[in-house]
């Protein structure tokens, strides 16, 4: 999710990762992981109202990040497209998603348009339909994964595996941490970090699919591979955004993490390649 995820040796050193407060951290994510199990297993609707939330403040810090650079992005469409998205995928299936954010871009490309500023409009057009995929649409497959009877147990798979990846890759770098993955963009990221990610989220994968939806082992070990590919990728693409923009976070709400943005990052990327592969493995 942060950038620390595969930290190196330095950050044992001081604590944690670097910069950040580990003990209100992992305070953080334990009361977000307590809302996110409570409000999924009582109402689902209730659930789907947590991630609108989340991911909507995610969007807000995303476009307030993007405005640093001038570069203008209609928040008030695209906050309104997102529940329309959300529900659609819930409650109609991949085709209303598809179509509720084709309209939703389409909008977005109009208000901007509608603001009688030329100049930047293919500048702040492309960043718009950024947004508007990353993260709007994309958490839209939260509904397509929540829509089946055993919904609930597919998102807890989602989430776990993609924690795990987090959690794997902070302590197998704090620990062995040597080899730089990408320095230019994300100093803190090394191989052995993204080994230990990789284990953690085959071993969860694997443990999580045969409990919860009765699947093979090979099943659930091949969600948790292709998750950490997609997890990391998630860590790096926030991590240029960040970097383009000269901003350390996307945001402040949350103590020890930054913004709600910047614990969204890796668990959007995986949305869609886990939705894909349970509705593989399930048929």
């Amino acid at each position: 999710m942060s950038d620390g995820s595969a930290s190196g040796r330095s950050d044992a050193r001081s604590g944690g990762r670097a910069g950040r407060n580990l003990p209100a951290a992992i305070a953080v994510g334990v009361g977000l992981g307590a809302l996110v199990v409570g409000t999924l297993y009582t109402v689902k609707s209730l659930f789907l109202i947590v991630v609108l939330a989340a991911v909507g403040i995610g969007v807000t810090e995303l476009v307030k990040a993007l405005s640093t650079k001038d570069i203008r992005v209609p928040l008030v469409p695209v906050l309104a497209g997102m529940p329309v998205m959300l529900a659609g995928a819930y409650w109609g299936g991949p085709g209303w998603l598809v179509g509720a954010f084709a309209v939703t871009v389409f909008v977005v490309l109009g208000w901007r348009m509608l603001r009688g500023e030329q100049q930047g409009y293919v500048r702040d057009a492309a960043a718009s339909v950024l947004v508007t995929v990353y993260p709007t649409m994309l958490a839209g497959f939260v509904g397509l994964l929540l829509a089946p009877d055993d919904g609930r147990e597919r998102v807890v798979i989602f989430i776990a595996v993609t924690i795990a990846s987090d959690i794997g890759g902070y302590v197998a770098g704090v620990l062995f941490g040597k080899h730089k993955m990408a320095p230019a963009i994300s100093p803190k990221k090394t191989w052995e970090g993204f080994t230990g990610s990789a284990l953690a989220c085959m071993v969860i994968g694997g443990w999580l699919v045969t409990w919860l939806l009765d699947g093979a082992l090979w099943q659930g070990v091949l969600l948790g591979a292709v998750a950490v590919v997609f997890a990391t990728l998630g860590d790096l693409i926030e991590s240029v955004i960040k970097r383009d923009l000269g901003l350390k976070d996307l945001g402040t709400l949350l103590p020890g993490h930054g913004g709600l943005m910047d614990r969204l990052d890796s668990l959007v990327a995986t949305l869609v390649p886990v939705w894909v592969l349970l509705a593989l493995f399930t048929g």
